[in-house]
C-alpha cells in the first residue's frame, strides 16, 4: 500500500464486521494505515509493545500506598524548608498537575485513533490508566499538604514558564484532534509522526526530567521522602511510556521511509532546541538561586545531556556538543529490581525491572 492509499479496513475498530474475511496475517499489520482488523490482537507483530504493556503491569502502584505524614509535618514546620524549597515544590506539583491530563487527552484523543496496531493499543490503554494514577498522586500530594488547589491546578494558565510549556506541545496535537484528521497521506502521516515525538520523546520524555531531578533530590536529603517516593515510581512509569514512544517513532520510519526525510529529521531536531530551550527556563523559574546539590546550571547540563540522549535514539545528529550526564544518581532511580524503596518506607516488588531497557 502506498502512503496514498487508504487502509480498505475501518480503522477505529467500529465499523461494520466483513462477514467471512480472511484471517489476519502478520503481514498486514502496520503501526499507521493498516490494512488488518484493530479489534485482532493475535497474531502479535510488535513483541516490544506487549511486553512493554506487561512491564507497566508489572509496575503497578497507587499513591495512596505511600505515607504522607513526615511531608506534612515538614511542609507545616516553621523552619522545616526554605522558601526556595517550598518555591520548588509547588513550581513543580504545578505543572505535573495538568500536564499527566494533557498527556492523557493526547493518547485517548489523539494517539490512540491513528495508531492502528492492537498491541500498541493495548499498551496506550494501560499508559492511559497510568496518566490518571500520575494525576490521582497529584490530587493526593495537594489534599495531604493542604495546598490550595486553584493555585496549583491552575498554574499551566498563570506561572508563564509552565504555560510556554504546555501550549507549545498543544500546538502539536491540533490538528490530530479534528474529528476529519485522517492518517494516509505524506502530509498527514508526518503529522502524526510529528505528534509523537512532541509528546513522547519531549513533553514526557524531555520537560518531566527538571521536575524529577529537582524532587528526588530534595529526597536524597530526607526532605519531602513521601512525594520523592512517588516521583521515583511516576519516573519509572515514564521511562516505559518514553521506551515505547521511541520504538513506536522508529518502527513507523522503518515502515514508511519517506517520512524520515533530511529535512523533517531537521525540523524535529529544531524541535527538541526549542523543547530544551524551554525547559531551562523553567529550571531558571523554579530555582532562581539554587538549593543543596542542584541548581539551574546543572539542570541546563542536564537538559543538553538528555536532548542529545534523545537525539540518538531517534537516530539524529546532537544538537549540542558532548556533555556528560551532572546527575548520574538519576539512573539509579529508574533501576527496577525486588527491593525495598530507597526511602524504605514501603516494600515493593517489581518484576520485570531486569529485563527493561532505562534511559
Amino acid at each position: 500500500m502506498t502512503n496514498t492509499e487508504s487502509p480498505s479496513t475501518d480503522t477505529t475498530g467500529l465499523g461494520e464486521i466483513v462477514r467471512d474475511a480472511e484471517r489476519v496475517s502478520v503481514d498486514d499489520k502496520a503501526m499507521i494505515n493498516a490494512r488488518a482488523d484493530v479489534n485482532q490482537l493475535l497474531p502479535l507483530k510488535y513483541h516490544w509493545a506487549w511486553e512493554k504493556y506487561l512491564a507497566g503491569c508489572n509496575n503497578h502502584w497507587m499513591p495512596t500506598e505511600v505515607s504522607m505524614q513526615a511531608d506534612i509535618a515538614l511542609w507545616k514546620s516553621p523552619n522545616g524548608l526554605t522558601d526556595d524549597e517550598r518555591r520548588l515544590i509547588k513550581r513543580n506539583l504545578g505543572f505535573f498537575a495538568t500536564s499527566e491530563s494533557l498527556v492523557a487527552n493526547n493518547i485517548v484523543l489523539a494517539v490512540y485513533r491513528h495508531l492502528t496496531n492492537p498491541e500498541c493499543r493495548q499498551y496506550l490503554l494501560r499508559q492511559a490508566f497510568e496518566e490518571a494514577v500520575h494525576t490521582h498522586t497529584f490530587q493526593y500530594i495537594c489534599e495531604s499538604l493542604g495546598l490550595d488547589e486553584g493555585e496549583l491546578f491552575n498554574m499551566y494558565r498563570e506561572v508563564p514558564s509552565i504555560t510556554d510549556k504546555a501550549a507549545w506541545a498543544l500546538n502539536y496535537t491540533q490538528n490530530l484532534e479534528d474529528p476529519e484528521f485522517r492518517t494516509g497521506t505524506h502530509e498527514a502521516d508526518q503529522a502524526f509522526l510529528r505528534d509523537l515525538v512532541a509528546f513522547y520523546v519531549i513533553f514526557e520524555g524531555m520537560w518531566f526530567y527538571t521536575g524529577f531531578a529537582q524532587i528526588l533530590s530534595l529526597g536524597r536529603q530526607h526532605k519531602m521522602i513521601g512525594i520523592a517516593e512517588q516521583y521515583q515510581y511516576i519516573l519509572r512509569d515514564e521511562s516505559i511510556h518514553l521506551n515505547f514512544g521511541i520504538d513506536a517513532i522508529n518502527q513507523i520510519k522503518i515502515e514508511n521511509p519517506h517520512l524520515w526525510s533530511e529535512e523533517f529529521q531537521e525540523e524535529v531536531r529544531g524541535m527538541l532546541r526549542e523543547a530544551c530551550d524551554l525547559e531551562v527556563a523553567y529550571g531558571r523559574d523554579t530555582m532562581p538561586r539554587g538549593i543543596l546539590g542542584i541548581n539551574a546550571e546543572s539542570c541546563e547540563q542536564y537538559m543538553h545531556f538528555i536532548t542529545n540522549r534523545r537525539c540518538a535514539q531517534l537516530g539524529l545528529e546532537p544538537v549540542f556538543p558532548e556533555t556528560d550526564n551532572p546527575f548520574p544518581w538519576m539512573s539509579e532511580m529508574m533501576d527496577l529490581t525486588k527491593e525495598k524503596n530507597f526511602f524504605e518506607t514501603r516494600v515493593t516488588e517489581y518484576q520485570s525491572g531486569a529485563a527493561l531497557d532505562w534511559d
